[in-house]
């Protein structure tokens, strides 16, 4: 079975450029490559900053960045990350998971949005692994994406790495305003609710699946999570784990975060 992580990415390029609020994201994500065992053969990147009807999946063989962010230092825009693609295990798993009832297909233009090489410039930085990246549904439906990741772990090899990349809190308003006690309170109760969700050993699958299924009725959930586009990606990470995981606690921009893994 492939290995599976679940990284909060932080606010666009600022991992990289020293920024000191994601002082503690860098250190874990660092920390994670290691944790997660031998190198993967290949990488397979699920973005939240990539959204399409059905899925797509990259299939170039050497692609570009695309700096999918704005309004930050020249050099931002002068990053690299060289990893090559894997156009035929691309070809292959769509075609498998087309044969399994999900609707994926090629995209032979896209490179990597910074949901890809920024988390991948902390945890593989020699870029020395085949990426392919994979976009969520702009359905956002928690079940199809729970389904979706597990049909993804099947088709993919054993020694495969699925990256879900998000953010396990994204209010964008709150991330620049004071951090009152209500606001702190918000992201406490969500938080705590994700670390039952996926790490409650006497929870079954179907549970958790139902849990999902429920986060937007969960409290400080819509708070932490406006639109959801990134906590689908952890959904479609514990569905391809189809097991109970492990959370890594930090804090970013003033606010407390996860990745996990599986």
């Amino acid at each position: 079975m492939s290995k599976v992580a679940f990284v909060s990415h932080g606010g666009g390029p600022l991992p990289i450029l020293g920024d000191p609020e994601h002082f503690e994201l860098v250190n874990t994500l660092k920390s994670l490559s290691s944790d997660l065992g031998d190198q993967p053969s290949v990488i397979v990147v699920v973005s939240a900053h990539w959204e399409t009807e059905g899925f797509e999946i990259t299939a170039l063989a050497t692609p570009d960045l695309v700096y999918d962010y704005y309004g930050f230092p020249e050099e931002s825009y002068q990053l690299t990350y060289p990893a090559q693609g894997a156009p035929e295990l691309a070809q292959e798993l769509t075609n498998t998971l087309l044969e399994r009832g999900i609707n994926a297909r090629l995209n032979k233009t896209r490179g990597y949005d910074h949901g890809v090489f920024i988390p991948l410039m902390l945890m593989y930085p020699e870029a020395n692994i085949p990426v392919l990246e994979m976009s969520v549904d702009c359905s956002l439906d928690p079940e199809l994406h729970w389904n979706m990741g597990k049909e993804l772990a099947n088709a993919l090899p054993e020694d495969a790495l699925i990256i879900g990349s998000g953010f396990s809190f994204h209010n964008m308003r709150a991330f620049f305003s004071p951090k009152t006690a209500s606001v702190k309170a918000n992201v406490n109760r969500f938080q705590t609710w994700l670390d039952e969700t996926v790490t409650q050993e006497n929870l079954s699958l179907e549970d958790a699946k139902a849990r999902w299924k429920g986060w937007a009725t969960v409290e400080g959930g819509r708070f932490c999570h406006p639109r959801e586009e990134h906590l689908i990606p952890a959904i479609v990470c514990h569905g391809a784990a189809q097991k109970q995981g492990h959370s890594i606690p930090f804090e970013a921009l003033g606010v407390e975060a996860r990745h996990f893994k599986w």
